[in-house]
């Protein structure tokens, strides 16, 4: 090196020159832009979800609600011709059907509200009644008020967005004080139905905890197994990158995918010998859907656990074996469990992201109209997305306010359970 340019790099440098002093504001305000964009995307991500929170609640709010009419009804002296020893046996329902009730009820309406009483009233309406009669068979003697759900038509023009017809009705029960709103616990008690007033999110919710227990069942030990193999004892070969770079890849196939896998696997009959065989799970049921999810979530579990154990400082495998641990001892007594905060968030991400996904669950069946909750793994069912789908498509009005209630059950889910992968992650997480 000559000599002027090693005093040159000896020389210190001036900070307070004109040069350096641009250099130093020009950094500052690159710092600067980036805040302030890093803040612009924070706050748009921010809006989006607080329009989309806000959107659904303002849609959905009237959904968990219900407009009910106070209808004055006198059984007996309306033709109601059944005895009270009938309610007690097991027909008790057919028994009021078959009386003729739908009409009592109709005809009731009509005598107390006016001419178009009877339009007021949802179809599901003489349910109301039926279910008052059954916990009181008094009523089939005497006069009384039963609470009884209005109709779809009723309810839009309660909130000013029905017809002249009905919105003067609602005028004029307003004034007599006969419409009550309330609660819609029938929403969180009840399944699907063709009358919006009646259908609730129980069975699709109840569809979908079975769904995601046959995926949890099967996917989690399934994945945190292969894992653990992948990372502590397989060897370092071809076979291993190959079987490394396919679980990478299934982890990005779409969803769909694994609903023709599950349709052609689980639901197909096979051909075996020159025999056929029939679908080996039954359709439309949460094992056949638990199945399919649980293929599709596993890459995300082993890919979650994988680096996990990754996470473990070899320190800890090395003080173990030093003690005289053996190799399985090392990997169960001591990596497992401090690589657990971060398998089980993993998990918990890749089971939201199957309580949420719809289009593999459409192929194997699981969008058949249920009217009652799935009694165990292998009964008929829906899930939530799938509810949602459905009730989207429907052409009454009604099922707008459903369709956004239902969002709002199946958003309440998903943050529970992202909830408890950061409860998790908090409370076992380990700093090194």
């Amino acid at each position: 090196m000559s000599k002027p340019a090693a005093q040159a790099e000896r020389r210190p440098t001036d900070w307070n020159s004109p040069a350096m002093q641009k250099r130093i504001r020009r950094r500052y305000a690159a710092e600067r832009r980036f805040r302030v964009l890093g803040a612009g995307a924070v706050i748009l991500s921010a809006a989006f979800l607080g329009f989309l929170l806000l959107t659904m609640v303002a849609q959905g709010w009237r959904g968990f609600t219900v407009t009910e009419l106070a209808l004055p009804i006198d059984l007996k002296a309306d033709g109601l011709k059944i005895e009270r020893s009938q309610l007690a046996t097991p027909a008790a329902d057919l028994a009021l059907a078959s009386a003729g009730l739908e009409d009592v009820v109709d005809n009731a309406a009509t005598r107390a509200f006016g001419a178009d009483g009877a339009t007021y009233l949802a179809p599901s309406a003489w349910l109301a009644v039926r279910g008052a009669v059954k916990r009181d068979p008094s009523l089939l003697e005497r006069r009384t008020t039963v609470y009884v759900p209005a109709a779809t038509g009723f309810d839009r023009a309660l909130a000013g967005d029905g017809d002249p017809a009905m919105e003067a009705g609602v005028a004029r029960l307003t004034r007599q004080g006969a419409i009550h709103r309330g609660f819609n616990w029938t929403f969180l008690s009840e399944s699907d139905s063709t009358d919006p007033v009646a259908v609730g999110v129980w069975g699709a919710l109840k569809g979908s905890l079975l769904t995601m227990a046959i995926t949890f069942l099967i996917a989690f030990p399934v994945g945190v197994l292969s894992a653990i193999y992948l990372e502590e004892y397989a060897p370092k070969n071809r076979w291993t990158d190959l079987i490394e770079v396919s679980i990478n890849n299934l982890a990005a196939v779409p969803s769909i995918i694994f609903g023709l896998l599950g349709l052609a696997m689980f639901l197909g009959t096979w051909q075996i010998g020159g025999h056929s065989f029939g679908p080996m799970l039954p359709r439309s049921a949460p094992l056949v859907g638990g199945v399919t999810l649980a293929l599709m979530i596993m890459p995300v579990i082993v890919i979650a656990s994988r680096n996990a154990i990754k996470g473990v400082p070899p320190s800890i495998r090395d003080a173990a074996l030093g003690i005289g641990a053996s190799p399985i001892q090392v990997v169960f007594h001591h990596v497992l469990p401090l690589a657990m905060p971060g398998i089980l968030t993993g998990t918990i991400i890749g089971m939201a992201r199957a309580l949420g996904e719809t289009a593999p669950l459409l192929l194997i069946g699981m969008r058949a109209f249920i009217v009652t909750a799935p009694g165990g793994f292998t009964d008929p069912s829906t899930v939530l997305p799938v509810q949602i789908f459905l009730w989207s498509d429907e052409v009454s009005r009604g099922f707008v306010e459903k369709t956004s209630a239902a969002i709002l059950v199946l958003l309440a889910v998903l943050l529970a359970m992202n909830g408890l992968a950061i409860y998790l992650r908090n409370k076992f997480e380990t700093r090194w």
